[in-house]
């Protein structure tokens, strides 16, 4: 039993890398045996069940002798909607209480630790995302930037690998907005207040500005 859950986990975990991370696309050739059950730090038996799992569920396909592929003619709204093996939702108010714990310490090490580039990107983006609610476009994209490239100036590799739930937020909280004025209208003041304090290199006033930022948006969406 122990061993099946666990196979369930690393199942998801291979999902995330094609479908949230977009590592491996419809086609591509995932890594030789020994090195994924290197990566994913299991058994390469682990690792064969999992395969398994998703060879049943439609999602990899192996080819005798070349290796294991991820199937060309996959849908991709099956994928985007696959739930976990392991019966645990991930839903929008999860999602940003993850953002909660860890995007204000972020914001507090990003604008301790970067350098005066990776400050510009994050003002570039911050300035886009401006652009495209007042041109009435979707932001989703630009907005994921803007929240990356805040974490990227962290430099820490662990903080980086959460990205995949910032971006599943993101993606769920502006589909969650479009209809909501309030809700826009404090994400451009959210946005100009977090770049104000970052710029300014106020790493305690960043890290209060991005917490304010994340509780207005779970506030107005209604995902408290």
């Amino acid at each position: 039993m122990i061993q099946k859950r666990l196979s369930d986990r690393v199942a998801d975990e291979i999902m995330s890398m094609i479908a949230i991370e977009k590592r491996f696309l419809p086609g591509d050739k995932l890594p030789n045996e020994n090195d994924l059950s290197e990566e994913l730090q299991i058994s390469r038996t682990t690792l064969r069940e999992a395969i398994r799992i998703l060879v049943t569920n439609g999602v990899l396909e192996i080819r005798r002798g070349k290796g294991t592929f991820v199937k060309e003619d996959i849908d991709l709204s099956i994928m985007e909607s696959f739930d976990t093996l392991s019966d645990v939702k991930v839903n929008a108010k999860d999602l940003y209480e993850m953002r909660l714990i860890f995007e204000p310490e972020a914001a507090y090490y990003a604008t301790l630790r970067a350098s005066d580039s990776e400050l510009e990107r994050i003002l570039y983006y911050g300035l886009q995302i401006e652009e495209k609610i007042r041109q009435n476009v979707d932001r989703t994209e630009v907005e994921q930037k803007f929240h990356q490239s805040i974490v990227k100036a962290t430099h820490n590799e662990f903080i980086e690998k959460l990205m995949p739930v910032i971006y599943q937020a993101i993606d769920k909280g502006v589909i969650l907005s479009e209809e909501k004025e309030l809700a826009i209208k404090d994400t451009i003041n959210d946005h100009k207040m977090i770049m104000e304090f970052m710029k300014n290199r106020n790493p305690e006033g960043a890290r209060s500005a991005m917490k304010i930022h994340i509780l207005h948006a779970m506030k107005e969406l209604g995902i408290e």
